[in-house]
């Protein structure tokens, strides 16, 4: 198959439904969604996974913020986060912004509108009226969900008012625990390479990009990058719950990690992260 960013032919990856990008490397899988499916949701501890995600991704989120208020136009007055899950995006946002988040997952949207945020459940663009339209499209490590990807990014030109900024924080092939989880992967441990695909979850990734190939692909939908910048993909707090959240996890295996992972925190500084966010403004 050819490479979704430059063309090329793919090559066989590290595992059956894997395959890489010699040239650009960009990195695809052949996993399928589930989302909706009471047997996938079955694996996934979702309290757990609320506890060890929230520390994390609200200090991420206040920073992106940040960065859509600096980046967009001094009349923006709208935003859409989509993907918009728990709702902690929202929430970050709503003192600066309009917001409207539209959420796949019924059962987790749900959680979220009950506490009085505006998410609509549904796919983008398809759950948006013909006439809305937004100052800033946020998606929060969802990008790397959708499977066709271009139709996406197309879809937020359309969207987006004139100089509308598109803001895409995933996860990034160049991080340290991605590629060290590839190593491991080559000696015959495919455990950690899985988890980071996330791998028969209800929703798995089927793409992972750096910076470079990431701005090629969104270069060519209509526009242009304005900023790149890493984010803490670790913390402390909520680690031990993040690493439990899926099913019948081996207590042994699970406290090495914990305890590898915590030891290491200090030191990933040097390291290139596994989060980052890219900034694009519509052409």
């Amino acid at each position: 198959m050819e490479c979704i960013v430059c063309g090329s032919a793919k090559s066989a990856g590290l595992s059956s439904w894997h395959a890489t990008c010699p040239s650009c490397r960009y990195e695809s899988a052949g996993l399928q969604p589930t989302i909706n499916e009471t047997s996938a949701h079955a694996m996934l501890n979702e309290h757990d996974r609320e506890a060890g995600l929230k520390a994390l991704r609200s200090e991420n989120f206040e920073t992106i913020v940040g960065y859509a208020a600096r980046y967009a136009s001094p009349a923006a007055t709208t935003l859409l986060d989509v993907g918009s899950a728990h709702g902690w995006f929202l929430e970050a946002a709503r003192a600066r912004f309009k917001v409207l988040g539209i959420e796949p997952d019924a059962a987790v949207g749900a959680g979220a509108a009950s506490r009085g945020l505006p998410v609509r459940q549904g796919y983008f663009p398809d759950a948006l009226k013909d006439n809305e339209r937004f100052d800033v499209i946020v998606f929060n490590d969802v990008i790397e969900h959708i499977p066709d990807i271009r139709s996406a990014v197309s879809a937020c030109k359309d969207r987006l008012n004139k100089d509308g900024v598109l803001i895409l924080n995933l996860p990034s092939s160049r991080g340290f625990f991605f590629r060290l989880s590839k190593i491991f992967a080559r000696l015959g441990w495919h455990a950690p390479f899985e988890r980071l695909w996330q791998k028969d979850l209800p929703s798995p990734h089927v793409h992972y990009f750096d910076c470079d190939n990431l701005a090629v692909l969104v270069g060519k939908q209509g526009f242009e990058l304005l900023k790149t910048a890493q984010l803490p993909s670790l913390r402390a707090v909520g680690l031990l719950e993040r690493l439990r959240c899926v099913g019948n996890v081996n207590k042994l295996g699970l406290y090495l990690q914990y305890g590898a992972i915590l030891c290491a925190i200090p030191v990933l500084r040097i390291f290139p992260s596994d989060i980052v966010v890219c900034i694009f403004r519509k052409k």
